[in-house]
């Protein structure tokens, strides 16, 4: 007596495969609460930690002796591991999505404050003494001046504190508030291979285009180096 044919099922959900345009289709609410979550912390973290380089950057800039203190605190924030880094700030923000923006935050400081810094370091010192020369103050100099050249390097520390952003923000799941990440965990924990191969790639194309987009944002700040390439 022959065993019965047990037919595998033609829903790639019960099959649990990696690819499932099911999984698209079933969960798309889920995917965009994810995303929009994901976004969300990114770009508030980011923002948050420019608006604080910036000042940093420029007060280590003017007063040579703050250099060193700044550069090295934003160092050896970014040494902390993400773990240890939420764990301590837990007890100030609570299991809250400011955990996690704060964190992000700190660790964007150290890329964002020494990109800025090399650019405002970069700017010739003849450029300055001809603008001081026309009458600027040093803030109309730091504004109309320096800041604008330092945009080349100040962008490329901002294009790569925003994909790492994107990278960590996944982290945040161990208190709820990780965007995709939330559903990596999920899918890993339960073994849910759409999932996880999902949320991941959604990843993955939220930090190409980010990137991309301030790309974007760097060429149309800095149409002088779109005219020496030309």
């Amino acid at each position: 007596m022959t065993a019965p044919q047990v037919t595998a099922p033609d829903d790639c959900l019960a099959r649990n495969e990696w690819i499932c345009g099911k999984y698209l289709t079933t969960r798309s609410e889920i995917l965009m609460d994810a995303v929009l979550q994901h976004l969300e912390i990114t770009a508030v973290s980011v923002l948050i930690g420019l608006v604080l380089a910036v000042p940093l950057a420029v007060a280590a800039r003017r007063w040579n002796w703050a250099a060193g203190p700044v550069l090295g605190l934003t160092t050896v924030l970014y040494t902390i591991p993400s773990l240890a880094m939420f764990s301590l700030l837990l007890p100030v923000y609570g299991l809250s999505a400011a955990l996690v923006v704060a964190g992000l935050v700190l660790y964007s400081l150290t890329l964002l404050v020494r990109n800025i810094l090399a650019g405002l370091r970069a700017v010739p010192e003849e450029t300055r003494q001809a603008a001081r020369g026309m009458g600027y103050g040093p803030i109309r100099l730091l504004l109309t001046v320096e800041l604008p050249l330092a945009v080349p390097a100040a962008m490329a520390g901002l294009r790569i504190a925003t994909v790492s952003a994107v990278s960590l923000v996944t982290v945040g799941a161990i208190v709820g508030y990780g965007g995709l990440g939330n559903l990596i965990y999920a899918g890993m924990n339960t073994y849910f291979k759409a999932q996880v191969l999902t949320a991941s790639v959604l990843c993955v194309v939220i930090a190409i285009a980010a990137d991309l987009l301030l790309l974007g944002v760097q060429r149309l700040l800095t149409p002088w180096q779109r005219g020496a390439r030309g």
